[in-house]
């Protein structure tokens, strides 16, 4: 190219877009400028060296947070496709300067926060969806693909160079047609990068060249005086701020995760970006072997017919290149039989993708984030944007250190993982984790580096605080739990400083029985770990005998449905947690019984407490069956309210309890019930039908087929059926002992020990 231009350099691209990134080199290496700036916080430029370091892999983002507030950041995310990287990278390789050139962050993020200076009602415009309007496209990624991607610019640097021309020209036409586009931000932006350039013309002279959005170079180009810039930049806010690299991913780097600048396929680029020769095909082979991965039949024959459909369809609509959507027709058709399940996943896990990128150690970064790179080395517990479970047995020491690290996380609001039940077994030294690395995670890493430089001494300072600051009971517990858990024991004792005062105070009934699952689940992982919480359970036993003297008071307080609703769900965690105490105080399940026994016998209390009392009492063996007839015909007389009746019903018989089952075994109880809902009056009946149903809609599809025939039998059910000699359907009306005993050896081996068994 000829040196005889007149100005620097303007290569105007689409943020992280790949044909912008192939025309980006090709310019660059026919003008071979003396220097390049890029649209990027200057406070980024003494990172700038660490792009060319080998442990450097894109995705990364440049990240900006304000010294006294790391939650206050900013993100300058980049990929290998991204036009700003490969200048970066040119520059380096070519051994030219290399800058950042936008307003500085320590402005940036002053402002964060205060509204934007456009009108309220204007609309911000999209430069790339008016020029595909205008072109005919309805698309505007459809028309990039069209102009940008499918052209052969990779290695022709006057036509790159040419296209830039004819986008800046096209830009400029907008900018006189919109003005600022109700971007009123950007033109004190565009003043302070005028400032750079002025500064680099100092410098280079003109031979420098300018890396930025399309949509500024109209702005740069126009010539303004000093005294008009400074003007529009005099008392901005600033605040101090640090920056550093982060990994960042292809998911955040698409528009759907709220990127502003973000694209809608970065998997898809990144393919095109790295695919040089026959994408298409190199595309459809990829999605083939993804296919595969997943049992799908796919062979080369789906790949060669997927191409070809693929260049047919936009033959058809007149495109140079098949572009996304052309192929992910053509998978759809070929290769995943016309559906769109499969389809998804492809748009998942290739399309947009979960690529996480990687900095090197040399970028700086706070000692919190130092100290828990250290502890994910040491347990081998990487860092992924993918999802992923993690099954982890306490019983083992690196499986107990990875649970108390992602405790300790959570703690300090840094949710990489999140318990999830587990599918292999319910024990209490099981632990499933479903883990996530998100990009912002970095932030929170920032944000909880006040609490200490180890990721233990941030967790212990943080308890501690949060102990101090609770205002709740429940908030309290709820930590006492997290500390035990992450194995903080040197918090604990603030924590449970922090309790008794907020448990000696609280009278309120039901927040104490809120609080108590959560203290005898600490004591009860405070065994599986080894942590000493002796302190705890003297806590809990407080607070338990609290619950046996205000619990009835309470039930009998003339509360409404939702009141003792929700009070007959405490009543359930506290007979859980009665259980688990029960073993460090003996005469506690005998006086929780009692309580259990006075809230069954009392009238006054609501049906649905009642009820609830009266089956714990019977699955806990402290109630035979006649007394339990005997409270349920007196909840079902004619006398009891129907509402109140029902009530009765649900908390005896409903929820996940297994009463289905129960009033399947026995007759007498389903004919109380039975009994009692012929005989609700007609207008009461439309108020208890909710109830009924709620309760016998959980049911299991089996237990209430069940049901209903034993109801057809009418009263007296199985029983009378086989004393008349009807057996249920399936039943003989008498044992075929023959049979039987063939199974007899069989049934004897399965009861017996397993010594026995082997012996057998």
């Amino acid at each position: 190219m000829s040196t005889a231009r007149q100005g620097p350099l303007l290569l105007g691209v689409r943020h992280h877009g790949p044909g912008s990134a192939r025309a980006v080199r090709a310019a660059l290496d026919a003008a071979r400028p003396a220097a390049v700036l890029i649209e990027g916080p200057p406070e980024g430029d003494a990172l700038l060296g660490l792009a060319a370091d080998p442990g450097m892999r894109p995705p990364v983002a440049l990240l900006a947070h304000a010294a006294d507030d790391p939650g206050r950041a900013a993100f300058w995310p980049l990929a290998d496709f991204s036009p700003e990287w490969v200048a970066i990278r040119w520059a380096q390789e070519a051994g030219v300067p290399v800058r950042f050139m936008d307003l500085p962050a320590a402005h940036s993020l002053a402002a964060a926060g205060e509204a934007d200076d456009a009108e309220p009602d204007a609309v911000r415009l999209d430069p790339l969806a008016v020029l595909a309007e205008t072109a005919g496209y309805d698309d505007p990624e459809r028309w990039w693909e069209d102009v940008v991607e499918h052209r052969g610019t990779g290695g022709a640097g006057e036509e790159a160079l040419g296209a830039f021309e004819a986008l800046g020209e096209a830009m400029e036409a907008l900018r006189e047609a919109y003005g600022d586009g109700g971007h009123r931000r950007d033109l004190v932006r565009e003043a302070y990068m005028r400032q750079r350039m002025r500064a680099a013309r100092r410098e280079f002279g003109d031979g420098y060249a300018v890396v930025c959005g399309a949509w500024h170079v109209p702005a740069l180009r126009t010539r303004t005086t000093v005294a008009a810039d400074r003007a529009l930049l005099t008392g901005l806010p600033k605040v101090k701020v640090e920056t550093t690299w982060v990994p960042w991913t292809h998911r955040r780097l698409a528009r759907a995760g709220g990127y502003g600048a973000g694209i809608t396929s970065p998997g898809w680029y990144a393919h095109l970006f790295a695919a040089r020769d026959r994408p298409v095909e190199r595309w459809l082979t990829k999605v083939a072997g993804l296919l595969r991965e997943e049992d799908r039949q796919v062979s080369s024959a789906h790949v060669i017919e997927a191409v070809r459909l693929a260049e047919t369809l936009a033959a058809m609509r007149g495109r140079p290149l098949p572009g996304l959507t052309e192929t992910l027709e053509a998978v759809r058709a070929v290769m995943c039989d016309g559906s769109d399940v499969p389809l998804a996943l492809i748009e998942d896990r290739l399309v947009v993708g979960d690529v996480l990128g990687e900095v090197p150690d040399a970028a700086p970064v706070v000692p919190l984030q130092r100290d828990l790179t250290r502890q994910q080395r040491s347990l081998r517990l990487k860092a992924e944007a993918q999802e992923r479970e993690l099954e982890l047995d306490l019983r083992k020491d690196t499986d107990a250190a990875k649970s108390l690290l992602l405790h300790r996380l959570r703690l300090l609001g840094i949710d990489w993982g999140t318990p999830t039940a587990s599918r292999s077994s319910t024990g209490t030294f099981r632990e499933t984790w479903r883990l996530r690395w998100q990009p912002e995670l970095s932030v929170r890493v920032a944000e909880a580096g006040i609490w200490g430089t180890t990721v233990l001494a941030a967790a212990t300072a943080r308890a501690e605080a949060d102990a101090a600051a609770a205002g709740e009971l429940g908030e309290v517990t709820a930590l006492a739990e997290q500390c035990l858990l992450a194995g903080l024991s040197e918090a604990l004792p603030a924590v449970l400083r922090a309790l008794a005062d907020r448990a000696a105070l609280d009278t309120d009934v039901a927040r104490l029985a809120k609080a108590l699952p959560a203290l005898a689940r600490s004591l009860r992982y405070g065994d599986v770990r080894g942590t000493d919480a002796t302190a705890l359970g003297a806590v809990a036993a407080g607070l338990a005998e609290r619950i046996c003297v205000a619990l009835p008071p309470a039930c009998a307080a003339g509360l409404d449905a939702d009141a003792a609703a929700e009070l007959r769900g405490h009543i359930d965690g506290v007979h859980t947690a009665v259980g688990l105490l029960a073993d460090a105080d003996d005469g506690l399940r005998g006086r929780w019984s009692e309580v259990l026994r006075k809230l069954a016998d009392r009238d006054t209390v609501p049906g649905v407490i009642r009820g609830r009392a009266a089956r714990l009492l019977l699955d806990d063996g402290r109630l035979e069956a006649e007394e339990t007839a005997r409270l349920m015909g007196l909840a079902l007389s004619p006398a009891a309210p129907p509402a109140d009746a029902a009530g009765w019903i649900e908390g005896f018989a409903g929820g996940s309890s297994g009463g289905g089952t129960l009033l399947v075994h026995d007759d007498r109880l389903l004919g109380l019930i039975d009994t009692w809902l012929v005989g609700v009056p007609e207008r009461a009946f439309t108020d208890v039908l909710p109830l009924l149903r709620r309760t016998f809609g959980a049911y299991e599809p089996g237990v209430r087929r069940t049901l209903g025939e034993l109801v057809r039998r009418g009263p007296g059910g199985p029983a009378a059926a086989r004393s008349a000699g009807d057996a249920p359907e399936g039943f003989a009306p008498e044992l075929d002992r023959e049979r039987a005993d063939a199974v007899t050896e069989l049934v004897r081996m399965l009861l017996a020990s397993p010594d026995a068994a082997a012996a057998a």
